[in-house]
């Protein structure tokens, strides 16, 4: 319970369900839903003066036809100011306030988040070599790879193709981390980008090893992350081996998107208390080495994808994204945080169909581009 769902290595029987990891029995998760937004539900928007109201209702309204924007839209809210100025859901597909979604590879966010709030609580340093056991062998080139070399997507481990190797991490029944940390150096350390969902899986082991108990280490994303920042509805999944899979397998609400998006336009604090390090929200959002041009111009920082004027946004702009269309943008120089929750089709390329870059370029001009 609280850790989804786990596929068994091949050839398991059901008895070995009784040895998967779990959550200590009788915890109990925060209900934080009376309290004040953020940290709860109560109020949590504001009323826009109506020239914006209406003009921003349209954008937002336009989420859902696929006719502008594309993609097929369950939920979209807009924070402006600490404040949700417009939220809207699928209804008609069940969706509301209170419905987790799979997040995809936006859950790589979460995952350089509970780096982040291991380095806050000086458990870890990103900048040493990344503490993973299978790495520590005399002469094995894999130890000199870092934590922020895993973060960056920059380790020069060898990996079949971008988003690798899902088929075995996900379905396969493979022990996740230990599987990645099998992968080959072809490559030295910060000199290469490939996306690959394996550096992200590893960047969170090194978090069990730095903190060295697995009992915290289950409970370290809730209590020291989620449960703190009002993030009660989101859970991230687990593998037999007892490692979190937040290359791409978490749950979340629209409203714990648009919390965590919070949490990086105020620099990782929140309520008067640092989450992340100082200067965490600068790290996640500075480009990673070598990276290759993107054919959209994007960029790729620390486990978020970054945006600017390339995209017709302002400079400084970058989400945690997933695919399917799972978006939380943060867009500093704005005071706005923009979610967009979906199950697009994906393109040949792998690609959402939602075009998010106009969407948010309609959300700022409907906002007021030079406002907040």
């Amino acid at each position: 319970p609280g850790l989804g769902s786990t596929q068994l290595p091949i050839g398991a029987t059901l008895d070995a369900v009784k040895y998967l990891p779990r959550l200590p029995e009788g915890l109990t998760i925060p209900n934080s839903d009376v309290e004040p937004w953020p940290q709860g539900d109560k109020d949590a928007k504001v009323t826009l003066p109506h020239t914006q109201a209406d003009a921003l209702d349209r954008v937002v309204k336009n989420a859902f036809t696929g006719e502008v924007y594309g993609g097929i839209t369950w939920g979209v809210i807009i924070v402006k100011d600490g404040k949700i100025v417009s939220e809207l859901y699928d209804e008609d597909r069940g969706y509301d306030i209170h419905t987790p979604h799979r997040t995809n590879s936006a859950a790589k966010g979460f995952a350089v988040s509970v780096v982040g709030a291991a380095v806050k609580q000086g458990l870890m340093d990103i900048y040493e070599r990344a503490p993973l056991p299978e790495w520590r062998t005399p002469g094995d080139p894999r130890g000199q790879i870092t934590t922020n070399d895993l973060l960056h997507m920059c380790s020069g481990l060898y990996t079949e193709r971008a988003g690798n190797p899902q088929q075995e991490l996900y379905f396969g029944g493979v022990a996740a981390a230990e599987r990645s940390a099998l992968n080959i150096v072809d490559c030295m350390p910060g000199k290469r980008w490939v996306y690959a969902g394996s550096d992200t899986i590893l960047a969170v082991r090194a978090v069990r090893t730095a903190i060295g108990d697995d009992a915290r280490f289950h409970l370290f994303p809730f209590q020291e992350l989620f449960w703190k920042i009002g993030m009660t509805r989101t859970t991230t999944e687990m593998d037999w081996n007892g490692d979190f899979l937040m290359s791409g397998q978490a749950w979340s609400t629209a409203r714990d998107f648009a919390r965590f998006g919070l949490l990086y336009l105020n620099d990782g604090v929140w309520n008067g208390e640092r989450i992340l390090p100082e200067g965490w929200s600068e790290y996640v959002a500075t480009p990673a080495p070598n990276q290759p041009e993107m054919p959209d111009g994007r960029g790729y920082g620390a486990q978020f994808w970054l945006f600017g004027p390339k995209q017709g946004l302002p400079e400084g702009v970058y989400a945690a994204a997933g695919a399917r269309g799972q978006y939380a943008m943060v867009i500093p120089s704005r005071n706005v945080v923009i979610v967009r929750r979906g199950f697009d089709i994906m393109d040949e390329q792998g690609q959402s169909g939602f075009r998010i870059t106009r969407f948010a370029s309609d959300v700022l001009t409907a906002l007021g581009s030079h406002a907040g």
